[in-house]
């Protein structure tokens, strides 16, 4: 029975090579799979799954009136899938959400999601939420934060480079924008808005 998969992480945690690396796994083996990526992300190219170490795939895009079951099941047709790859899967949709675990209940097609859990104030993006209250399999893929324990926040550094604390909860930026910290030096920069000191 196929299932929907959520890999969740911190910034910079590897999510997109890990996708990169399990859709050449399928691809290696004759499968045909389906990449998709958020239209939002514009830090590298368009279309484009791109990793931090190099990597990179050409992808479909995403955008919040996209009707992905109707989309999946259309290459389907024309050429059976093996798999359903999502790259920044936090910027799902609810209805994004239930159309995937639809394409895994009633056409049989595995799908694994990439995304973050939260934002820089600690919310739940809405994709995020939707797959952590739906999918099957939840995994996830470890950072790690200065002071050497597991990343699991991500801290949004303004231009003077301090902690942010209001903002647009979707602002696509790269490593000089976000931090992945630990909830301890999260909170602490979140309530000092001093980004902390790290030996070493």
């Amino acid at each position: 029975m196929a299932k929907l998969y959520f890999y969740y992480a911190s910034m910079n945690a590897g999510k997109s090579t890990t996708l990169l690396q399990a859709d050449f796994n399928y691809r290696e083996r004759g499968m045909a799979t389906m990449l998709w990526t958020a239209a939002i992300d514009d830090r590298f190219r368009a279309g484009t799954i791109t990793s931090r170490i190099g990597l990179e795939a050409a992808a479909n895009l995403f955008a919040t009136e996209t009707d992905l079951g109707a989309d999946i099941l259309a290459q389907h047709k024309l050429t059976p899938l093996s798999c359903v790859l999502v790259d920044e899967a936090q910027f799902l949709s609810r209805e994004q959400v239930f159309q995937l675990a639809g394409i895994c209940d009633q056409v049989g097609i595995p799908v694994l999601a990439y995304g973050l859990r939260t934002d820089f104030q600690a919310e739940l993006f809405e994709g995020s939420k939707w797959l952590l209250a739906l999918a099957d399999s939840l995994h996830e893929i470890k950072a790690v934060c200065g002071c050497g324990r597991k990343a699991t926040m991500n801290l949004r550094v303004d231009a003077s480079g301090r902690a942010a604390r209001e903002g647009a909860q979707t602002e696509i930026g790269g490593n000089d924008r976000y931090v992945a910290m630990c909830r301890r030096h999260f909170m602490a920069a979140m309530r000092d808005g001093v980004l902390p000191e790290f030996e070493g």
